[in-house]
């Protein structure tokens, strides 16, 4: 089969049109339509079908889109690993992990990676959803909780466990439930919906307390939007522990009420194990952790 038609209607595909696709080739669209057509007539198969507003694939076409788009992953998996220098670290890094410890925990810490690679671009993908590493959806991937998928290198980097906090300032206001959950029914509670996208641990604790019938809620799709609740004094929140270096004013309630412990894992393809952008960031997590670890046992809080 021919490569470069393949490569021609990958960008058709993709774009849905000939002259979009023309463009991004720097080809004609007449150039792009013969591409086409001699590609249809070898396979004995229409890809497309045409009306007026673009473009639409055949379930012939699906297939072989399905077969170009792997390939083009596998091509931009094989060039990262040839660009890769063996001394230096720059280019592009795709980071994904939640939206909750994405902006929490791992922005906040950025700075310090960039300050000592200033030339790598970290695009950091914030989602519930679990990315197809394999299919390099993404580079590098830290996640609440074991990987399933095969032929990935992975690290367990923490545990992490679900809480009750409160502000200070809310505390000393409004008192605080000290022993029992039976006193959040005076209190309203921040947190996550339990039918939100979220880790399965933080649902349960959710429902759990939702039994105690608290005074009011809030409940918002996100740990950040959580903590602005809580930060702004509208109650008791109910957050990840990974959050209370960085936000010293919080004050944990109810001490023995915390969700089942969540791993934390950081998962990356097995071709890219030699990467130097990946090797760089795996080890910067890992000395982040560590100082995490440090700075919370300093604080009494581990």
């Amino acid at each position: 089969m021919d490569w470069d038609k393949l490569r021609i209607f990958h960008a058709v595909a993709d774009a849905g049109s000939l002259t979009h696709a023309g463009d991004k080739l720097n080809l004609s669209q007449s150039a792009v339509s013969r591409q086409i057509r001699a590609l249809e007539e070898a396979l004995n198969a229409t890809l497309f079908h045409r009306h007026a507003r673009g473009l639409i694939l055949t379930e012939q076409g699906e297939l072989l889109f399905d077969a170009t788009n792997a390939m083009s992953k596998r091509l931009d998996a094989a060039a990262a690993r040839i660009r890769d220098s063996e001394e230096e670290v720059f280019g592009e890094l795709r980071v994904t992990t939640t939206f909750g410890f994405g902006t929490l925990w791992l922005a906040p810490r950025l700075p310090k990676l960039y300050e000592k690679y200033p030339e790598l671009n970290i695009d950091l993908m914030l989602e519930e959803r679990v990315l197809d590493l394999p299919m390099r959806e993404a580079d590098v991937a830290i996640r609440m909780k074991e990987p399933s998928q095969a032929d990935l290198v992975r690290k367990r980097l923490m545990t992490v466990q679900i809480q009750l906090y409160a502000t200070r300032d809310y505390v000393d206001g409004c008192g605080v439930p000290t022993e029992t959950l039976s006193d959040i029914q005076h209190h309203r509670l921040i947190c996550q919906n339990p039918t939100a996208a979220q880790v399965s641990a933080g649902a349960s604790l959710v429902q759990h307390l939702m039994t105690y019938n608290p005074k009011s809620l809030l409940t918002v799709n996100n740990y950040f939007g959580v903590l602005q609740g809580v930060l702004h004094n509208l109650g008791i929140g109910v957050l990840p522990d990974y959050v209370t270096e960085d936000f010293p004013d919080l004050v944990r309630v109810i001490p023995d009420i915390e969700s089942a412990d969540v791993p934390v894992y950081l998962a990356y393809p097995e071709e890219l194990r030699h990467s130097q952008r990946v090797a760089a960031f795996r080890d910067f997590v890992q000395d982040e952790i560590i100082a995490h670890r440090k700075q919370l046992r300093q604080m009494g809080k581990l």
